[in-house]
Order: structure tokens, then C-alpha cells, then sequence
């Protein structure tokens, strides 16, 4: 156990940890030339064209330092606000951290907010700066603000460079010297902490984990405590680049077990595996089932295909612990599934991924998030709306809140009156501002969490030139005025494009919302009326106009009745026409309501 060391690399996206995490496993041999490539631990095309990393990945490495070898074993953790929840389950697993920070961006909104999650946890907190062969890098003004940061000397923030390779050799060192070995008792009960599972079509889940105490032998039949499921330990090994079986895994050490599991509930990121022969007495704190932020419904384009998405939905979520999803069924779209996410790119990941691994052309429904609405009748008992839907009849509605979250926004000090405006306009109240140097502002907002669902994130890297970094935390609910804006198509509403709205934005969300779906909806031979309304009253139209058809080209002059009855007889028509047309909406339709503001 004392030549073990678990480590996480936590940074901002964009400052270098899977490049850095590539230098690290060909420094120490643990990946041959042939087998070497860019972003080797990102094993996803999406992961790969994006440049980010959406899934924490686990692989170890054995390094001989000063006649000793050491198993180092790393967990690659996402960076985006939107994957927290793999980020804190993988930093449960470690006993050290490497924070990498970018020479020349510096100190951003997520490194801090990762930071912090490490130092709840007592890790061992290694300073990087990263990319200092930059011509842009700034590493003595950077090296001050991660002192300020942590507190800690100037000597122990390591100058690295994932392209180049300098520093590896001063990172490895100071990852055997200074990050503890885990700690754990041998010979007490098993308890091993899941953090993360992956699906193999032709094995089950796979989970990984961490043996916190005992050991786990293979063959010995395990419980997931959690759930309470039963299962024999198939295989277990450890996470190379490819897995190696063992017959047992020992305290400290990190590994995976496949025990034919074939349901993707019965394996939750941040329970605790223990032996049924000798139990542990309780789980591992800290386990909770993931909080979704951003609600959105999703539907199959051609109802036949509904059980496939149900089957690939399954899948995905053993992947993506983060994923929620329910039944529920809507008049315009049929049967579907309203699924919660962590944020807007964790959605265009899903959907992509649907699209990518499993062949499913879906319809995406407005996201919102999730309300508490009170009635007259029961003014303490919550109704949670998760669809606008579920709203109950304004006549006996008491209030409805709605989650508000704590926004910290790290910005250039010429960009502070553009944020500030933008978040203001989002009905954001400012808390705090902090210089942390001269040229670098932290502002910290309380806000709705609905207006950062859409397009905020966009807008403000657009206003800060791409400067600005944010992430925000939960703060609870609190009582808003909103109001439900339903869509009427041909008089008739479209549940999937209701939404919940703050009072004093329904008229001009309603009016963009009708005015681009008049863009977008193709004209028919009868007029279309397309309306936004609350309740019974409308407060927003537009008319789609009928294609028509010259009935009068036939007529070489005469009298001009014939025209007439000719043109009266058309108009017959369209009205018949219209009592009996239904007009089919378009995919992009339902999308329409995230871009409002690029027109």
C-alpha cells in the first residue's frame, strides 16, 4: 500500500489536463509508441472534435523512482461546470490532486470551484503551470495569483508543458513525494467506492472502484449496497489501456469488476461494493443520486421507434451516471421521455450521442427547469413541474418559486459593465465584486437559474470576447412571478412548446416565439394563425399566409362576374379547407425558443 498513490488532474477546460495526462503515461512507458495518440484517455469521436472531456477516465501506471516502483493510478476528470457530479466522485477516489492552471489564462471560475471540491475532501493539492512554453504565457503574474489561491510557496508550483513534455519527470517526483498513500484497513470488511461504469454489450456493466478497506477476490459473491443487489465477482483487474484480470485487488487500490449485470440501475456512481460473506456496516459516505438542473423532453421522430429509444436510453445513462429519465407523452408528439440533465451542454451531448452510438433520430422539446408550484388550498404542500404542463389552473394558484443559483463569473476589468448588464437583464442581483489583480474581476450574481438554462453561457463568452469564465452552485428557491405561455397553432396548443416565463418577458418571448415559428413552419393552402397566449388571453400573433393558385388565368376577358364567382368559389374552399388542415411543425421548431436572441 505504501508504493500506491491516486491522484485526479482538476482544471478549467482548455488548460491542458489530457494533454498533460498523454506526456504523463508516455513518460513513464505505460503506453507504447505505436499505441500513442493525441488525447489518448478520451475515447469518444464527440470527446475527440471537441476538444473536451466528458467522461472521467481511470488508467494505471507504474513508475520506478530512486529503486522503487510505484503503481500511480489516474483519474482524468471533465472540466465543464456541467460535470461536477464526475468530478467530485472521482476526487472521493484520490488522495492528491493536480491542478493544472494555464500560464497564460491564468486562475478561471472552475479551477477555483474544483479546487475547492479537492480541498473538502483533504487532498493534497499539487500546483501545475501548464502551456508556460506559450509566447502569451505570463508565469510570473500567474504564479503570484495560484500563491494567493492556495497559499502556498513559490517553489512548489511545478513549470510544465503538456506539448513539450517539460516538467513530467518534476510531476511524477512530487506526486510520489507528496501525495499521501491511501490509507485503510486490510483485514477489515470489504468497502470499495464505485466511481464511475462503463457498458460492454457482450460482458454487462462494468464498474470501476476504489478499495477503501478489505480486499475484493475474484469469484466472491458482492452487494451493492445501495440497491442491494447481489452479485459474483466475475472478473476483476486493474485499469491499464487495456484491462488486466487479477485475483485480487487489494486495500488502496483502484480496479474493476464485471459481474454480469445487465440493468443499468443496479450500478449507481458513489455507492459502496462489500462482501456478503463478511458485510461492512455501513456505506461510504457521501453517495447521493445526482440533482438534474435542466429538464427537456425527448421523443422518437417516428413513434415505431419508442422501445429503441427506451433500450438506448438505458444504455447511456450506465455511462452517464448524470442522466435521468421518465416516461410521459405529449398530444403533439406521442410517447417520449422527459429527461434531466446538468446543464444545456450535457443535453447537446445526449442528443448527439443518441444520434452517434445508437442510430436514433430524436425530437428535443424547450428545456426548462424544475418549479415548486403552491395552491390556494395547500399553501405548504410543494407540486413539483417539471413540464409546464403540470402547472395547476391559475384561479387556484398560491405562488410559484422557482431554483435560483449563485453565479461566479471571473471576467478581464474591461468587459465588467458588458457582464453586469447582460446579467442583470437576466434578472441577476449582484452579491459581490472582488479585484483579484488589477485586470481580473470575480462578480457574483444570484439568478434564475431558467435564464442561465439558454443562451447566457454563449452570450457571454460573445460580450467578454471569450475571456469570461463562469460556474454556479444551487442556492435553493424562491418565490417568482411566472406564468405559463402556451403556443396555439391553428387554435389548437402545442404542450411541446409551452413555457414558463417571468411575468414582465412573456410579451416579448411570446412575440419572438411567434414570429420565428412563422419563419419555420411551411405554408400551407390555407391561412395558418399562430398565437401566444396566457390563459385566455392572447398576446401575440401571426398569420402564416396561404399559397394561392391563380383560379382567374383561365378568363380571357368578359365579364367581370366570372372572375368573381370564380374567386368566391376559391374562397368556398379555403374555408373548408382550413376547418379540416393540420399543419405539421417542423423538428426545428421546437427548438426555436433557445436562439430568440439571434435575430
Amino acid at each position: 500500500m505504501k508504493n500506491i498513490r491516486n491522484f485526479c488532474i482538476i482544471a478549467h477546460i482548455d488548460h491542458g489536463k489530457s494533454t498533460l495526462a498523454d506526456r504523463l503515461l508516455a513518460f513513464t512507458q505505460s503506453v507504447t509508441e505505436r499505441e500513442m495518440k493525441a488525447q489518448l484517455l478520451d475515447n469518444m469521436d464527440l470527446e475527440r472534435e471537441r476538444g473536451i472531456t466528458i467522461k472521467s477516465h481511470a488508467i494505471q501506471m507504474d513508475y520506478v523512482y530512486e529503486g522503487e516502483t510505484y503503481t500511480l493510478n489516474l483519474i482524468d476528470t471533465p472540466g465543464h461546470v456541467d460535470f461536477s457530479y464526475e468530478v467530485s466522485r472521482s476526487i472521493a477516489a484520490c488522495e492528491g490532486a493536480l491542478l493544472i492552471v494555464d500560464a497564460a489564462q491564468s486562475i478561471q471560475a472552475q479551477t477555483i470551484s474544483n479546487l475547492y471540491l479537492a480541498i473538502e475532501n483533504d487532498l493534497e493539492i499539487i500546483p501545475i503551470l501548464n502551456k508556460i512554453d506559450l509566447p502569451s504565457a505570463n508565469p510570473d503574474e500567474v504564479s503570484d495569483d495560484i500563491i494567493d489561491l492556495l497559499g502556498c510557496d513559490l517553489e512548489d508550483i511545478i513549470h510544465a508543458s503538456g506539448k513539450t513534455g517539460f516538467g513530467v519527470d518534476k510531476i511524477l517526483e512530487a506526486i510520489i513525494k507528496r501525495v499521501p498513500a491511501p490509507e485503510g484497513d486490510p483485514e477489515a470488511p470489504l468497502q470499495a467506492l464505485i466511481f464511475d461504469s462503463v457498458y460492454n454489450p457482450f460482458r454487462g456493466v462494468e464498474a470501476y472502484f476504489k478499495v477503501v478497506n478489505g480486499k475484493i477476490n475474484k469469484g466472491e459473491e458482492v452487494m451493492f449496497m445501495q440497491t442491494g443487489k447481489k452479485y459474483f465477482a466475475d472478473e476483476v483487474g486493474t485499469l491499464k489501456l487495456q484491462q488486466i484480470p487479477k485475483k485480487t485487488i487489494n486495500t488502496g487500490d483502484v480496479g474493476y469488476i464485471i459481474s454480469g449485470i445487465k440493468t443499468a440501475v443496479d450500478v449507481k456512481v458513489g455507492d459502496t461494493i462489500t462482501s456478503v460473506k463478511n458485510p461492512a456496516e455501513k456505506a461510504i459516505e457521501g453517495f447521493e443520486d445526482v440533482k438534474p438542473m435542466v429538464f427537456a423532453g425527448i421523443y422518437p421522430v417516428d413513434t415505431e421507434d419508442y422501445e429503441e429509444l427506451t433500450y438506448s436510453l438505458e444504455k447511456l445513462q450506465l455511462n452517464d451516471a448524470s442522466l435521468t429519465f421518465e416516461k410521459e407523452s405529449s398530444a403533439a408528439l406521442g410517447f417520449g421521455f422527459r429527461c434531466g440533465f446538468l446543464g444545456m451542454l450535457h443535453l447537446e451531448i445526449i442528443q448527439e450521442r443518441l444520434e452517434r452510438e445508437f442510430n436514433m433520430t430524436v425530437i428535443t422539446t424547450v428545456p426548462n427547469v424544475s418549479y415548486q408550484a403552491f395552491t390556494t388550498k395547500n399553501p405548504d404542500v410543494p407540486i413539483v413541474v417539471n413540464n409546464p404542463s403540470d402547472l395547476p389552473d391559475p384561479n387556484g394558484l398560491d405562488r410559484v418559486e422557482e431554483p435560483y443559483i449563485k453565479a461566479t463569473i471571473i471576467t478581464a476589468a474591461e468587459y465588467v459593465g458588458n457582464v453586469m448588464t447582460l446579467c442583470i437583464e437576466k434578472r441577476g442581483e449582484i452579491v459581490n465584486q472582488t479585484y483579484l489583480t488589477t485586470d481580473r474581476v470575480e462578480l457574483t450574481f444570484n439568478m434564475p437559474l431558467a435564464e442561465v438554462v439558454f443562451d447566457f453561457y454563449d452570450r457571454l463568452k460573445t460580450i467578454s470576447r471569450g475571456y469570461a469564465s463562469f460556474d454556479y452552485q444551487p442556492i435553493g428557491m424562491r418565490a417568482s412571478e411566472l406564468v405559463r405561455l402556451d403556443i396555439l397553432i391553428m387554435e389548437e396548443s402545442v404542450d411541446a412548446l409551452s413555457a414558463l416565463v417571468h411575468k414582465d418577458n412573456a410579451y416579448n418571448i411570446g412575440k419572438k416565439m411567434c414570429e420565428k415559428l412563422r419563419k419555420l413552419i411551411p405554408r400551407q393552402m390555407f391561412d395558418i394563425p399562430i398565437q401566444g397566449a396566457i390563459g385566455a388571453k392572447v398576446i401575440a400573433r401571426e398569420t402564416i399566409k396561404a399559397l394561392r393558385k391563380d383560379v382567374t388565368a383561365k378568363c380571357y376577358g368578359g365579364d367581370i362576374s366570372r372572375k368573381r364567382k370564380l374567386l368566391e368559389k376559391q374562397k368556398k374552399g379555403k374555408k373548408k379547407m382550413r376547418q379540416i388542415g393540420r399543419v405539421e411543425v417542423p423538428q426545428s421548431a421546437f427548438m426555436a425558443v433557445l436562439n430568440l436572441s439571434e435575430d
